[in-house]
């Protein structure tokens, strides 16, 4: 089964995606990290309002196999949480891109997407 890797997303190193429109980033891991992580079972999401800095472990994904960090690829403010993801963890499998976002914030420094990973250096980091 072939990965999807969305051209029009930004990667950060450690599988997270961000889609990225004006000052506002919608955060969710990759369609090559959930594989990874087999079903998962259980999404933890940061709190509302909360200040995270880029690289910062903010959430939490728990599959069969292990439980995973989920840290923010970009600097800002925790406006939006997908209530959708937590009731049903499965989303991430069935739809890492769609449905199965985790979070969206509002960018403190909307430059730091200029440190992501385009699409084909991202396919690049998993072999793809």
């Amino acid at each position: 089964m072939s990965t999807q890797i969305p051209a029009d997303l930004k990667y950060a190193k450690s599988h997270e995606w961000s889609r990225i429109a004006g000052d506002t980033a919608t955060v969710g891991i990759t369609d090559h990290a959930q594989h990874e992580l087999t079903d998962v079972v259980f999404v933890e999401l940061p709190a509302l309002g909360r200040q995270v800095k880029a690289g910062e472990a903010c959430a939490v994904v728990e599959s069969v196999k292990t439980a995973s960090d989920i840290y923010a690829p970009l600097s800002g403010e925790v406006i939006e949480l997908n209530k959708a993801v937590a009731d049903n963890p499965s989303l991430v499998n069935t739809e890492p891109y769609v449905g199965g976002w985790f979070f969206k914030l509002k960018l403190a420094a909307p430059a730091e997407a200029g440190q992501l990973l385009s699409v084909d250096q991202y396919r690049q980091q998993i072999g793809g």
